[in-house]
């Protein structure tokens, strides 16, 4: 089964939710090759909770996921931490929207939640624990507390920072990391933009339907990352159509979507 673990649902946090949009990523994402995603919207999104109600309308969940018209949809969201990183939460979906409402005095900068209190409230609500993006400048977890980073499942082997950074060379940081901590490394395109889809790939040995059967088959190493070799156009390509659309509606880009534009 092909699995991408890190993907969004929305063109940024400040757009509404759009079931036209998010039908035409989930088409392509089809279209790339993709059996399964994970939904991993950031929690701070604006009407983060719109979003699930939306789904709930518009497609079957089996209590592991949502049937988007054959593409399996894992539950989950990106939360920021207060020691400054990313960390992607997925599980059923009930897990999912407690831990969020738990969020709510923890959505702004300056008062986002501890790391080790967000893994605490993770393992009580049994969500799988991936470090999204270790080394990006502007959001690193390497740098944190060792004990705590263990504590994750795995971390995020990113589309956006191959391209900023070269696939050896981003190799070449986050594998002896991973390693010394004892974590796995998975792949997520971190798409926010349909191009993206395929950029980089979890190609597992079987088909899984459940979280835990997923985070069993990457503790267990019965998968391979695949990295396009049409990555640098497929994030080139979103970065500068993401651009677009945000223009055409107003917003201004990102930090990060600045430093990407800037390199596209």
């Amino acid at each position: 089964m092909n699995i991408d673990l890190h993907t969004h649902g929305k063109l940024s946090k400040k757009s509404t939710f759009s079931p036209e949009y998010f039908a035409e990523m989930m088409f392509e994402a089809k279209a790339n090759g993709l059996q399964a995603v994970a939904l991993t919207e950031h929690f701070n999104t604006s009407n983060f909770f719109v979003m699930y109600d939306a789904l709930d309308q518009t497609y079957p969940y089996n209590g592991h996921y949502y049937d988007v018209n054959g593409l399996k949809l894992f539950p989950g969201m990106e939360v920021d931490i207060a020691e400054t990183g990313h960390i992607l939460l997925i599980g059923l979906k009930e897990n999912v929207l407690a831990v969020r409402a738990l969020l709510d005095e923890h959505t702004q900068e300056g008062n986002f939640i501890p790391f080790k209190q967000l893994l605490d409230m993770a393992d009580e609500h049994n969500l799988w624990k991936i470090g999204a993006h270790p080394f990006r400048t502007s959001t690193p977890l390497h740098q944190l507390d060792p004990a705590l980073l263990q504590r994750l499942d795995a971390f995020d082997f990113n589309a956006k920072d191959i391209y900023m950074q070269g696939v050896e060379t981003y190799k070449n940081l986050i594998t002896p990391f991973a390693e010394k901590l004892g974590v796995p490394v998975i792949a997520g395109s971190d798409s926010h933009q349909c191009l993206q889809y395929g950029s980089v790939v979890n190609r597992l040995q079987d088909s899984c339907s459940t979280v835990e059967e997923l985070k069993e088959a990457i503790k267990q190493g019965n998968y391979e990352i695949e990295v396009s070799p049409c990555l640098h156009t497929k994030v080139k390509a979103s970065v500068m159509m993401k651009k677009l659309l945000k223009q055409l509606i107003g917003e201004a880009p990102s930090r990060d979507e600045a430093e990407l534009g800037y390199m596209a």
